[in-house]
């Protein structure tokens, strides 16, 4: 199988050492200028995801210390959050978990920021290089440099195999979130939606998550889907918690 090949565009020379590396690691194509497609970029905010045919759009990033990350960690209900409770987290039992579909991470900081060690997995290595680049830029920042990097793992690659070959201890929890198609107009799907979609598609082997995760979570595995979409590899949940837009499938291991 061919790998695609994916462009790191950047137009300073100040982040060129930085873009080399990230190219170096992630087999990016490192280019100083490009006018059209789908590249990811480094400027002085960090790296980012944009389609250049579309200036108008900003970019996607990772930024775990955004405005809005921030207040949902400091306001958003702390271990009442639908993901807390999904993921079993109580006054005294901070699980450990396994993000097997990482994507931009954002569950997975709310679940560390609650004191849960998380391991992200995640298969895209265009998504894979924008988690890094956020956790590189999140263990900087004065508010989560103490407990970030302790807390926060990312592994590259594909989670079935990862899970068939796990060599860790076995976590708590683990949490699946694969991507499912959006059948709205393209232009009422979140933006980081898009580009995900375009570069990634929806997940069709998403099914084949379950099975395993089953056999290797230690206490639970959680399923967020959206509402109405079928349960996953078609196998109802001992708990299903539904909210407007999501939901979460809880299979409880016995």
């Amino acid at each position: 199988m061919v790998m695609p090949e994916y462009l790191l565009l950047v137009e300073s020379d100040v982040h060129i050492e930085l873009a080399a590396q990230i190219a170096a690691k992630w087999q990016f194509r490192l280019v100083r200028q490009a006018e059209r497609g789908l590249v990811l970029m480094l400027d002085d905010d960090g790296l980012q995801l944009k389609q250049l045919d579309e200036p108008k759009t900003g970019g996607v990033r990772v930024d775990f210390a955004s405005d809005a990350l921030t207040y949902r960690r400091q306001h958003g209900g702390g271990k009442k959050e639908a993901v807390a409770k999904a993921a079993g987290i109580k006054t005294a039992e901070r699980p450990s978990v396994l993000d097997c579909t990482a994507g931009l991470g954002r569950d997975a900081f709310i679940l560390a920021s609650l004191g849960c060690r998380v391991q992200m997995i995640e298969r895209s290595p265009v998504v894979a290089a924008l988690l890094e680049d956020g956790i590189r830029r999140a263990s900087q920042y004065p508010d989560l440099a103490h407990w970030f990097s302790q807390r926060m793992q990312l592994l590259q690659g594909a989670a079935t195999e990862k899970m068939q070959n796990w060599q860790d201890e076995k976590p708590d929890v683990i949490y699946l979130d694969p991507m499912f198609p959006h059948r709205k107009k393209s232009a009422l799907v979140k933006k980081e939606m898009r580009l995900f979609q375009q570069l990634l598609g929806p997940d069709q082997d998403a099914d084949l998550l379950l099975e395993p995760a089953l056999k290797m979570a230690g206490k639970r595995v959680v399923v967020k889907r959206p509402a109405g979409a079928p349960y996953l590899n078609n196998q109802k949940p001992q708990i299903e918690m539904a909210g407007k837009a999501n939901r979460f499938d809880i299979y409880l291991i016995h």
